[in-house]
């Protein structure tokens, strides 16, 4: 306590709040001159799936024996209404021979249209003569930005020779010649604009939001720039360092990264400032001198934020235990960002209050009643009447009935996570993105004038070992496949064989996923027909399909691995600091319990409200890591006033005014948390639609049935057993006060 006191003084004290707020000016100042901001070494064309993974594997079979096999295709969608004319064809095929001769940047081949009779060229044309698509590859190594100058350069062209623009033309018009760029260089381009356009609104919404909420909450138009002045000042050191990480190569980040960072730093970070300020209000109320008051407020709450914020950081941490790269990306910067939070929480912010004082409140600024009295006087008033004591109504609600909530708060839950069971999963990138979008248009295009496989082929290679084989006949022969192409001979090793297998279904969807150990069976089958003992070791399957399929063993193979880790850890966590093992079982469970009613309630209204046929399957593990380390905070902050207060007075007084003291903030902070998740809703993007969706709706179940009821509840029934091991050593001080 003696050392918290001198902490709380070091920061507050009249010296040392300006050398604090000073330190945190220069910081802020010295790293964003010398350092880049983040923004500049973002990365998102990183690979996700590691060298073990057999579409990886294919990749380099297919990048080593066939050259244009492994680089990657934008697929230009060339359509008019009424059919395409012979002038249309020769502004198509002169526009080939100009990239053949002269490839655009980052481009490395074309198929020869220039050089293609007309008849050859038209019988390349859907069946009504509306639709064209031309390909045109380019370096996989280029990263989003080399791609799109490179695309941007196609379009220049174009729109040059025709003289309009029929990347901008309306696909439907009548007589109107449109062209649209989709295949994985489109989409990639696509995904990332998205992201690169939404990273300035969603920090303006998420500022926006907290501000008003704050400002609905306290009415001080000064206590709700405070926090976001923390939340700034915070901000301003992270993003330098972690450019400068990721400049050394030390992490990688992206777009989707730095958006989600920016709406936990603003949610998380204002709510381990509500955690203090709550605490500050209410001591003013009962202490004259604001430097005493605000040193207790800092020590009763440095404890539950210090530890909150320690759960967060190693909850997101584990994500380095993923072997899939977006997830394992995540986990160095979040874990810096909340931790360079937690310490802003517990010394810039504490500085403020100690500058402003009861100021910091204005207008309701919270006074003792002899200051109200003094007040009253002066103006010549009457003195106001003394404050009514809190009636603490949830708290009161809860002691007297903690069987019937307990049960009732079980049974709601449990009805809406049996809801998760129900969940369908999607790994379809393309589902994420507006049907406007340009990738999704010529996606749209190709799905309903030809294969909707053409848009992403799935290439099978096989080494025959200079066998003789059917395999070409028998891929044709599967129902699912709609065409495939002639074989192709490896450039170095003339046995091993390529075939580009166009799907029947949408290359991206689940059905198509599965398909893949399916074809990868029929090849070893057709080896193994042609003599081959060792079949299953001569087939590789490479492309979008297997990478996305890869891509949902890793998610799966990740969660399995995180889940049972992150709980063992806050378990662990819980335990040192709360010295229970009643209280860390009864705390884990509640929150596992929210996770899985907020995936079934976020169902529902993604499904129902949304019209979504499927979340993107990613959701359930970053929904997870968040819920469960942002769920413990309330638990943490709740719990410790009730452990203090269980000191001084009977278990269920305590748990009564706990409840009742900690619930204002915990539903303000919940509010604010889940408000900053929700604003990714209002994106574009479904994949964070969906994330910021569930986040928010298991951020208010916690606020608003597990953390005033259900936690408090099952406290109450366990009695002192709540605190097993320690149980005795507290009833023997409480007893000895009493």
């Amino acid at each position: 306590m003696r050392e918290h006191r001198g902490y709380g003084k070091g920061i507050t004290g009249p010296v040392g709040r300006w050398v604090t707020l000073a330190a945190w000016i220069v910081a802020a100042m010295l790293l964003s001159m010398l350092l880049p901001q983040v923004g500049k070494h973002e990365t998102n064309n990183a690979p996700n799936l590691s060298d073990s993974r057999p579409s990886v594997q294919a990749e380099a079979v297919a990048e080593r024996e066939f050259g244009n096999g492994a680089d990657i295709p934008a697929l230009i969608v060339w359509h008019k209404p009424g059919g395409l004319t012979d002038e249309d064809l020769a502004v198509i095929r002169e526009l080939a021979g100009k990239w053949s001769d002269a490839p655009v940047p980052y481009q490395t081949s074309i198929p020869p249209f220039h050089r293609m009779p007309a008849a050859a060229l038209k019988a390349e044309l859907s069946e009504d003569g509306s639709t064209l698509v031309t390909p045109v590859f380019f370096d996989k190594n280029a990263d989003t930005d080399q791609l799109k100058t490179g695309v941007t350069a196609l379009k220049s062209q174009a729109g040059a020779l025709l003289n309009a623009d029929p990347f901008e033309a309306d696909t439907e018009k009548e007589g109107t010649l449109s062209a649209r760029v989709t295949g994985p260089v489109g989409i990639q381009i696509d995904a990332t604009g998205l992201f690169e356009n939404a990273d300035f609104a969603l920090l303006m919404g998420t500022v926006l939001l907290v501000l008003v909420l704050l400002l609905l909450i306290y009415r001080s138009p000064i206590l709700a720039l405070i926090p976001l002045v923390g939340v700034g000042f915070a901000y301003g050191v992270i993003s330098p360092l972690l450019g400068w990480m990721a400049r050394e190569g030390w992490i990688t980040v992206d777009s989707q990264g730095i958006s989600i960072m920016t709406v936990l730093l603003f949610g998380a970070g204002t709510d381990y400032c509500l955690f203090l300020i709550s605490r500050f209000r209410q001591l003013l109320k009962h202490e004259p001198d604001k430097s005493k008051a605000l040193r207790t407020a800092l020590t009763d709450a440095s404890g539950a934020v210090a530890m909150s914020g320690i759960t967060v950081v190693i909850a997101l941490l584990t994500l380095l235990l993923a072997e899939y790269g977006a997830y394992k990306r995540f986990a160095a910067p979040f874990s810096i960002a909340i931790l360079i939070m937690s310490v802003a929480s517990l010394t810039l912010v504490p500085a403020l209050l100690s500058i402003i004082g009861r100021a910091s409140f204005w207008p309701f600024v919270p006074r003792t009643q002899h200051m109200r009295e003094a007040r009253a006087a002066k103006r010549g008033k009457q003195p106001p009447r003394p404050e009514a004591p809190p009636r603490y109504r949830t708290g009161s609600l809860v002691v007297k009935r903690p069987g019937w909530i307990a049960v009732a708060s079980i049974v709601c839950l449990a009805m809406l996570a049996g809801v998760s069971s129900q969940i369908k999963f999607t790994y379809d990138i393309l589902s994420s993105f507006p049907s406007s979008m340009e990738s999704r248009e010529g996606y749209a295009l190709i799905g309903s004038q030809f294969s909707e496989g053409e848009l992403a082929p799935v290439k099978v290679i096989v080494d025959t070992g200079g066998r003789d084989t059917q395999l070409g006949a028998e891929l044709s022969a599967l129902p699912y496949v709609s065409r495939v192409s002639e074989p192709a001979a490896g450039q170095r090793d003339p046995h091993i064989v390529a075939y580009d297998v166009e799907l029947a279904v949408n290359p991206y969807s689940l059905e198509a996923l599965g398909h893949i150990p399916d074809l990868r069976e029929a090849a070893g089958k057709a080896l193994a027909a042609a003599g081959d003992a060792q079949a299953a070791d001569h087939v590789w399957i490479s492309g979008q399909t297997a990478e996305q399929y890869d891509t949902k063993r890793t998610g799966e193979r990740d969660t399995r691995l995180i889940l049972p880790v992150v709980i063992c850890l806050i378990a662990l966590l819980l335990l040192v600091y709360l010295r229970s093992i009643t209280a860390m079982v009864y705390l884990v469970g509640t929150v596992i319990l929210s996770y899985f009613s907020a995936l079934g309630l976020g169902w529902l209204v993604i499904h129902y409200l949304f019209g979504a046929d499927a979340i993107q399957g990613a959701i359930p593990l970053y929904s997870f890591v968040f819920l469960v380390a942002l769920g413990e905070d309330y638990n943490i902050f709740m719990i410790s006033s009730i452990w203090r207060k269980r000191k001084e007075m009977p278990l269920r007084e305590a748990i009564r005014e706990g409840v009742g003291e900690t619930g204002g903030v915990i539903a303000s902070a919940g509010l604010i948390l889940a408000g900053t998740f929700a604003v990714l809703a209002t994106l574009p993007i479904q994949v964070l639609v969906q994330f910021g969706v569930i986040t928010a709706i298991g951020v208010l179940l916690d606020t608003f049935l597990v953390r005033p009821f259900l936690v408090p509840a099952i406290t109450a029934l366990l009695g002192d057993w709540s605190f097993w091991p320690g149980r005795r050593h507290l009833a023997e001080k409480a007893k000895a006060k009493g």
